[in-house]
């Protein structure tokens, strides 16, 4: 299996990342069978959030006897020191563990620093000093916010979204994180469901220092990463020039469905209303045709253009008018 050194950590973590975020969707037998086919098929590194619901439970249940082989990192989304305590001793209950390896602040607005009037940081030094975390942690889907903590010092390692889709900006901070030796975990490397080809998202981020985590929820799914363990996908000519393809339909002003503007005041699903025009067109339409489908878009009719979900938008769209240009879009399917 290909690995990678998680910059200053030291920790060496397999390329096949598991993102846990999926697992909150699935009862615990199968997500409990899932987490420990991963580990027995050589997965080391298990990537949660407290924020993801039960996904810390599961862990804690399936993997708990095999803690000191496997590599944990979870987030806690506390903007004050009380609630750091409490998300950090929830999590280490939940996931069945005495430390964590790999605790972050959960994408917050600002870089989270010594004196800077929020305690977030120190309670951070203070968990560490106490054993009870071993490396700090950003994740982030501002390039603000992350090339700030990169080059603060301050972080070991940074999670940012990161995929054959992704600017110039973007490669730059992978280099940045290089650089300053600070371990980049790569999420969204299938950009949100949107790249439909895990083969060659594997293979363009094989070029890079990043260690990417997959999001799975089916075994089906596990399965097929797990079989690049024997037999990596290399970047070949066909796969360039299916990236090339997809970088002119997809590169631009698209919503990647993080869903940080949410919630909606009238109810709009954001995070897949405004990008329905692209997953109509890659993924079965019949599926986000069905009556509960037309009923949850015809909900953007309903949008106050406040200007909330824009104003928290980590991209910077234009949420209402790509809304309104995908509703318009959708309308044409149903003709």
């Amino acid at each position: 299996m290909d690995t990678i050194r998680l910059g200053r950590t030291g920790l060496t973590v397999s390329k096949n990342g598991f993102g846990a975020l999926p697992v909150q969707r699935v009862g615990m037998d199968t997500a409990c069978k899932i987490l420990r086919k991963a580990y027995d098929g050589g997965i080391n590194y298990f990537d949660t959030a407290r924020f993801y619901t039960d996904s810390e439970e599961k862990i804690g249940v399936a993997l708990a006897d095999v803690r000191e082989n496997i590599i944990i990192s979870t987030k806690t989304m506390a903007t004050t020191v009380e609630g750091f305590w409490k998300d950090l001793n929830t999590s280490l209950s939940l996931l069945k563990t005495n430390y964590i390896d790999i605790y972050q602040f959960h994408n917050p607005a600002f870089c989270p620093k010594p004196n800077d009037g929020t305690g977030l940081y120190e309670a951070m030094l203070e968990a560490r000093d106490k054993g009870l975390i071993r490396y700090i942690g950003m994740t982030n889907h501002r390039l603000s916010v992350a090339e700030e903590s990169v080059v603060s010092g301050l972080y070991d390692t940074l999670q940012f979204p990161f995929s054959y889709l992704a600017s110039e900006k973007e490669e730059a901070l992978v280099r940045l994180c290089e650089e300053k030796d600070v371990g980049f975990i790569c999420m969204k490397a299938l950009a949100g469901g949107l790249i439909t080809r895990s083969d060659v998202a594997y293979a363009y981020l094989a070029q890079y220092p990043v260690a990417p985590i997959w999001g799975i929820q089916r075994e089906s799914e596990l399965d097929e990463f797990l079989s690049y363990n024997e037999n990596p996908p290399a970047l070949t000519e066909e796969r360039s020039a299916y990236i090339e393809s997809e970088r002119k339909e997809l590169i631009g002003e698209f919503c990647r469905g993080c869903g940080y503007c949410m919630p909606c005041p009238v109810g709009i699903e954001i995070n897949n209303c405004a990008r329905m025009s692209l997953l109509l067109r890659r993924s079965p339409a019949e599926s986000h045709l069905t009556k509960e489908g037309q009923a949850k878009m015809k909900k953007i009719e309903d949008c106050l253009n406040c200007g909330l979900c824009k104003s928290k938008c980590p991209y910077g769209l234009d949420t209402p008018n790509l809304l309104r240009r995908n509703y318009e879009d959708y309308k044409t399917f149903l003709k």
